[in-house]
């Protein structure tokens, strides 16, 4: 692993599989928003980019280097680490959403309160040029311009929606 510290609240690391990159295959892109701060969350997100490469619904494009970075809103927590991954996807956007949901239960996600610590949230950042605002999901996502765990892992990216 390579740790690059950006300032004093942020650090860039390299694994072996973030960052990464494939060929395309042809389906929906999507850009996932990948995060956690309980637990091994490294260990998490290699185990979540090999459920990704088995499954039969998503396939990564790219992978986006990861972020430890402070958290926001409830700052009474450990540090979070942010990754984004492209991925294509025969799934419209709800059905990608069901779908996500189901492999955080898979991977156990335990979410205390909002804004507060988590082992695995996983949110659809954007989906093709799809602009939508229902009950259950907001595309692109909402505040996803503020966001410094989206932006540093994107300026990364050597390809986007």
């Amino acid at each position: 692993m390579i740790k690059k510290n950006l300032n004093s609240k942020h650090t860039l690391l390299k694994t072996s599989l973030y960052p990464s990159s494939y060929p395309e295959l042809g389906g929906y892109k999507a850009l996932l928003g990948i995060g956690g701060n309980m637990g091994d969350v490294l260990r998490r997100f290699n185990h979540l980019f090999c459920y990704f490469k088995r499954s039969n619904f998503i396939h990564i494009i790219e992978t986006a280097p990861i972020l430890k970075n402070p958290p926001f809103g409830y700052i009474e927590q450990d540090d979070f680490y942010n990754s984004l991954m492209l991925i294509e996807t025969k799934m419209r956007p709800k059905e990608l959403l069901n779908y996500l949901l189901r492999v955080e239960k898979i991977f156990r996600r335990k979410r205390l309160f909002k804004d507060g610590p988590r082992t695995l949230d996983i949110d659809i950042i954007f989906y093709e040029d799809v602009t939508m605002d229902s009950k259950s999901l907001t595309l692109p996502h909402h505040g996803w311009r503020e966001r410094t765990s989206v932006l540093i892992p994107l300026s990364y990216m050597k390809r986007t929606i």
